[in-house]
């Protein structure tokens, strides 16, 4: 057998003399407490918040478990990122792809599309939904769907008549679209890695689901603008009201975004859609991410070279090495430090007075998961990003399900991983939504109100009416601990799953 020269295990904390007590639990919540103050109170980048942290964890993990070699510490935080390392490449292409998407026009192309359906104060909301959906789930930028489609539909809104608000909540929602079902967003990416789930197998998993709450939303949206007039609007002119200064302070925050309304304003060709429809059959179809994202981005390039939106010196230097160069300078560096920090608060059971407070109060796997959901929820709430809330809670659901949870083959462990992939995404990405200091509302808002000056938005005017978020939320938790989710087409959890047996008989979840 070939001899490892270069991989060092880490190391056991159990077989260490280690503090204990109720002060000691509650100091290994410190470095939580760091993260969340330097997110939170001073408005700190993850990028610096997330080292910050994972000094702080080291620091305490090293009091804690008596180790003096910081060596030996911060192994844990490496072998916790050498198990996402595949999720690097993976963002890497899909930013790659994001780029291309909405440089090459195919994003312009979706917005074209459904502008053609016809646009009245009844009707835009349900329209900016719909057409920030779909662009999220081709691009994976919920940022950069909102800055694109705010301009054209909150300036649509004010010409034909609309409920500001009721718009503003729907480009939200539908901007997150794509982060909680599509293939290449970086929650989406991360969330499957952390489980160990094929990002193709978590869509199918929620696809009825997800697309059954996108169904009641867009119902409830008619509803609530059955109100107002019923007068069409011009999408032209929509455009070119936006004021200059609102241009201006869109590409100072989203370059990419002006460039995507440039394109809607002059046309692009309908077939430029092609691309992003070739990386969803191909996912469909089984290939491996990494080959569908590739020949997404090909695509581009070929068709967008006829239709004049693209050549191969721009394609190589200016999209697909801004993606790779933007993924490398924030995303990946982000998710390694947030994810050393989790490893080395999973070290030393940081959370372990939550994991055991959750198995106490759960007397189903229906009610584990359910908490487990809930546990994300607060983790989102606490650290206010989405990202961060990912990387950290994922191993400790996980750990909380797979020491609880027995079930009688791998595909059906496979499945219960699947639906902790769904709660960390959704509980991130719409719960962000519901969260008014998360970077989320806050980054909205701050776009919302640079291109409608008009007026001013606040982080809770993208929450009152933002009823997808609401949807997504609260069905998630609420078929996870009633059962009813074995009424959903592929979002059941296996029947084989009950819990182990904890001095009394273990219960089935049904």
């Amino acid at each position: 057998m070939e001899e490892r020269k270069h991989e060092t295990p880490a190391p056991e904390a159990e077989k260490r003399p280690v503090r204990t007590g109720p002060w000691i639990a509650a100091f290994k919540f410190v470095p939580l407490l760091v993260f969340a103050l330097l997110v939170i109170v001073f408005k700190l980048d993850l990028l610096v918040a997330a080292p910050v942290a994972t000094a702080a964890a080291l620091l305490v993990y090293m009091i804690i478990m008596r180790e003096k070699s910081f060596e030996k510490a911060f192994e844990h935080g490496l072998a916790a990122t050498r198990k996402i390392v595949l999720i690097f490449f993976i963002l890497m292409f899909a930013y790659g792809v994001a780029e291309c998407f909405m440089a090459t026009g195919v994003g312009a192309s979706l917005i074209i599309l459904a502008l053609k359906l016809g646009i009245t104060a009844r009707t835009v909301a349900i329209v900016s939904l719909l057409v920030t959906c779909v662009l999220s789930i081709a691009t994976g930028s919920s940022w950069g769907t909102f800055a694109a489609c705010a301009p054209i539909f909150l300036w649509l809104n004010h010409l034909v008549g609309g409920d500001v608000l009721l718009t503003l909540c729907a480009i939200a929602g539908g901007s997150c679209f794509g982060d909680n079902i599509g293939m290449i967003s970086d929650v989406t990416v991360l969330s499957c890695g952390m489980q160990d789930v094929k990002i193709i197998d978590r869509i199918k998993h929620q696809m009825v689901w997800c697309f059954g709450c996108l169904a009641v939303a867009l119902v409830i949206f008619y509803v609530a603008g059955l109100h107002l007039p019923n007068t069409q609007g011009d999408v032209q002119a929509a455009l070119n009201s936006i004021p200059a200064e609102a241009v201006a302070a869109l590409e100072e925050k989203r370059p990419s975004a002006v460039l995507l309304l440039e394109q809607v304003k002059i046309g692009v060709p309908y077939y430029m859609v092609i691309p992003m429809l070739l990386v969803i059959v191909l996912s469909f179809l089984g290939l491996h991410t990494l080959i569908c994202l590739g020949v997404g981005m090909f695509a581009s390039l070929v068709l967008g070279y006829f239709a004049g939106t693209a050549d191969l010196h721009v394609w190589l230097n200016d999209l697909l090495f801004g993606g790779f160069s933007g993924a490398g300078e924030w995303v990946i560096v982000m998710m390694m430090w947030v994810s050393a920090f989790g490893g080395i608060m999973n070290a030393m059971d940081a959370f372990d007075p939550l994991a055991k407070l959750v198995v106490k109060a759960s007397r189903t796997v229906h009610g584990l998961m359910g908490w487990c959901g809930v546990l994300c929820l607060m983790g989102n709430v606490a650290l206010a990003d989405e990202a961060a809330q990912v990387a950290t809670m994922s191993p400790i659901v996980r750990d909380i399900v797979e020491k609880n949870v027995e079930t009688d083959d791998e595909k059906d462990a496979y499945k219960l991983r699947l639906r902790l992939a769904t709660f960390t995404s959704s509980m991130g990405i719409y719960g962000s939504q519901l969260i008014p200091w998360h970077c989320f509302p806050v980054f909205f808002a701050g776009i919302a109100s640079a291109v409608y000056p008009m007026r001013y938005f606040s982080p809770v005017d993208v929450i009152g009416k933002n009823y997808l978020s609401f949807l997504i939320v609260g069905t998630a938790l609420l078929l996870t601990f009633t059962g009813w989710d074995r009424f959903v087409p592929g979002f059941g959890l296996p029947k084989s799953a009950r819990l182990r047996k904890r001095g009394a008989e273990a219960k089935n979840p049904e």
